[in-house]
Parts: structure tokens; C-alpha cells; sequence
């Protein structure tokens, strides 16, 4: 934060942040907590999420706002009709915070109402959490306080007059949800492929890479092939074996129950993943005495600025 003149207002100085985007709800949830303790101001009115269908943009509005009401509840309840726009239409808001997907409520209402009763609340002192408001915001002509863009990363901002815009984040995130869910059903298969044909027990540690993931080990495992597990693991994808939702801690795997934290992100089929190849060493973390297994999808991710001066991706296998 910056103090600007000697009035004592204060302007918040981020302009936006990127945050791996996390396997499993336990992670998501406290990445949210995270988000809020760090970026959302107590007075933040408007508060715009922008992201595809499955990404984990449920799990991190439950972190940052405990207790909210989600309009569009993933276990298929919906809540009918939508508070907002019923009090707007009755002219009093009895609640403090809203939420409202636009893309849903586009089925039941015109944009136009949707906007003005968005705005109304505001101007009542009230939040509304918008989800999907990269929709909305041409007909709003009134950008958020706060932005969430969730794909392939998790991209946080606080615009100011001069943007950003929710164009500007959802260009950024727009497709890229389709290497979170190339990243987790390797790293499942891979899980997998570890306890069946080498005897390790499942992994009690997930850490994040671009276009990829890392399963930590306490200690070195003894006698692990690389490229074994690498060629067995390419045997499940072009066998074609269908991934499926089980439970909220369950995946299938052909016709194996397999755990997961993230059920939902995966791919329906593992013939759709690509370019798989695992990093031919295990990386010790010296810090934490990790031992670290990393697998990478996909093609190599274009990288910033802030990431120029990192060590290049080792070349894997075609």
C-alpha cells in the first residue's frame, strides 16, 4: 500500500498476481483464504470471477468468502429465484453479500436487469460477488474492485481507472484450463502407476509446476526406473483408459477407485493428454529434504519476464 497526499487515503498499489493454480479442494479453499487475507479489501463492493466451467472457482469463492451462498451450487441446487434480483424487484436487500452467475442467469433474465440490479446493490452498500463477469461487465460499464480469473493459473488484480479490464484477464485464461486437467490425470496416472507396478504407496505431498506437477517423497524412493514408470504410464494413455468422477475423494481409472482431492479436473479420456514426459532425475528440495518427481504435459509454457532468468525445461523424451 502507498499513501497518497497528506489526506491519509491510501491507493493500493498491486496491479495483478499469479498464483499456481492448485490440485484438490483442500488446496483451493486455503489459496482463497490466502487471496483474501492478502488482496480483498474490507470495502470491496464488486468483486468480478472470471473462468471455465470445472475449474475450481467454487472452491476458492468458499475460501475467500466463508458462508456464501453459491446461486449455482455444483451439487446441482440452484437457488430460485435469485435473491438479487428478487430484491431488487421488491425494491429492499436484506442481505450484505450476493452472489450471481451471470452465465446461468442468463437462461431467466436480460442482461440489462441483471446489470441493474448489480448496480443498485452497489450504490446500497452492498457486495456482489459476479462470477463469469467478463459477460457482464460490457452492459455494467462499471469494472470490479477486484478480479479472479481462474484457468491455468490463478490471476488476481485490483484494477484501477486504467484497467485492468475483465477482457484483458479473461484473454489471458481463455483455453488454458485444459493443461490443469492434462497436469492432474497425469499426476493421477502416474500416482497409480507408482503404487501398482513399483510399491510405492500413494503420494502424501503435491507441490505445482507449469504445465505439470510434482509428487514429493520423504526419502528417495529405492529402485525407481524413470523411464519404466514413464513407458507404463504412456501405456495407459494410448490404451485410452476412461477417467471418470467417482465421489467428491474418488476418481475412476478404467476400473480402478483411485483417491483424488480434484475429482472434477480431470480429462474424460487419458488418449486426450498430451506430450507426457517425466524431468529423468529426482530433484532434492534442500530446504524441505523433499525428494521431488516431476512430470510435465503439453507444450512448454511461454514465460514472463519474472521468469526469464529461470533454469530452461530438461528435455524429455518424444
Amino acid at each position: 500500500m502507498a499513501k497518497v497526499g497528506g489526506g491519509g487515503f491510501w491507493r493500493e498499489c498491486l496491479s495483478c498476481a499469479f498464483y499456481y493454480a492448485p490440485r484438490g479442494r483442500p488446496r483451493l479453499l486455503m489459496l482463497g483464504h490466502n487471496i483474501a487475507q492478502r488482496y480483498l479489501d474490507p470495502g470491496d463492493q464488486l468483486i468480478g470471477v472470471m473462468g471455465e466451467a470445472g475449474t475450481g472457482k467454487s472452491s476458492l469463492m468458499r475460501g475467500m468468502f466463508p458462508g456464501l451462498e453459491l446461486t449455482n451450487d455444483d451439487r446441482g441446487v440452484n437457488v430460485r429465484p435469485l435473491p438479487l434480483l428478487q430484491m431488487h424487484r421488491d425494491g429492499r436487500f436484506q442481505a450484505q453479500t450476493f452472489h450471481v452467475d451471470v452465465r446461468f442467469e442468463m437462461a431467466f433474465a436480460q442482461l440489462g436487469e441483471i446489470a441493474e440490479a448489480v448496480r443498485a446493490a452497489v450504490k446500497d452498500g452492498r457486495r456482489v460477488v459476479v462470477e463469469h463477469f467478463e459477460l457482464l461487465h460490457p452492459v455494467l460499464g462499471l469494472n470490479a474492485q477486484f478480479l479472479l480469473g481462474v484457468g491455468e493459473e490463478v490471476i488476481v488484480a485490483r484494477p484501477d481507472l486504467f484497467g485492468p479490464f475483465p477482457q484483458d484477464i479473461w484473454r489471458e485464461i481463455e483455453g488454458t484450463a485444459v493443461y490443469r486437467r492434462m497436469a492432474h490425470t497425469a499426476e493421477d496416472l502416474t500416482s497409480l502407476v507408482l503404487e501398482r507396478d513399483f510399491g510405492h504407496r500413494a503420494p502424501q505431498y503435491h507441490s505445482d509446476v507449469p504445465r505439470g506437477f510434482v509428487i514429493e517423497f520423504e526419502a528417495r524412493p529405492e529402485g525407481l526406473d524413470l523411464d519404466a514408470l514413464e513407458d507404463k504410464v504412456r501405456e495407459l494413455i494410448a490404451r485410452g483408459v476412461d477417467i471418470s468422477f467417482a465421489d467428491d475423494d474418488h476418481i475412476m481409472i478404467g476400473d480402478v477407485r483411485y483417491p483424488c482431492t480434484g475429482p472434477r479436473i480431470h480429462l474424460a479420456n487419458a488418449s486426450e493428454l498430451r506430450n507426457f514426459r517425466l524431468v529423468k532425475d529426482l530433484i532434492r528440495d534442500e530446504f524441505t529434504g523433499l525428494y521431488c518427481l516431476v512430470g510435465l504435459v503439453g507444450e512448454p509454457k511461454a514465460r514472463r519476464f519474472v521468469e526469464r532468468h529461470a533454469p530452461e525445461e530438461p528435455a524429455g523424451r518424444e
